[in-house]
C-alpha cells in the first residue's frame, strides 16, 4: 500500500511556502519510496498517473518517476529539517541528493547520502 490518510497534514505555516527542496533518490522505483514514506507514518496521495504526493508536519514533496530506480523529489521542507528527511532516507536505503533552496531560488547545501 502506497496510498495512506494517516499520517499527519503538513502545518499551515509551510502550506504557502514555495518549493525550497529537490532531489534525486536512487535504488528504488516511486512506488517503492512512496510506501517506505508510508510505513514511516507519513502521508501519501496518488499525485499523477505514476507520481505520489507525501507529507508530513514539517514537509510535503512530489514523488514521480524518472526511470525504474531513480526518483524525482521537490517540494517544501522546514529547512531546519533537512538533516531528518536524509537520515530518513538513509535509514529506508535510498541513495539521494538533495537540494534546499532560499526564497530567491539561491541554493542553500546540498546533501547526499
Amino acid at each position: 500500500m502506497d496510498i495512506s490518510d494517516d499520517g499527519p497534514e503538513l502545518a499551515p505555516e509551510w502550506r504557502d511556502a514555495g518549493h525550497n527542496v529537490c532531489g534525486i533518490l536512487r535504488g528504488h522505483g516511486v512506488s517503492a519510496v512512496a510506501e517506505l514514506f508510508v510505513r514511516a507514518g507519513w502521508r501519501s496521495d496518488s499525485s499523477s498517473w505514476e507520481g505520489y504526493e507525501v507529507q508530513t508536519r514539517w514537509c510535503r514533496v512530489e514523488l514521480d518517476p524518472l526511470d525504474r530506480a531513480e526518483t524525482l523529489l521537490n517540494g517544501v521542507v522546514d529547512p531546519g529539517r533537512l538533516d531528518v528527511l536524509a537520515s530518513l532516507l538513509s535509514r529506508f536505503g535510498v541513495g539521494f541528493v538533495l537540494e534546499l533552496y532560499d526564497e530567491s531560488g539561491g541554493l542553500l547545501r546540498e546533501v547526499t547520502g
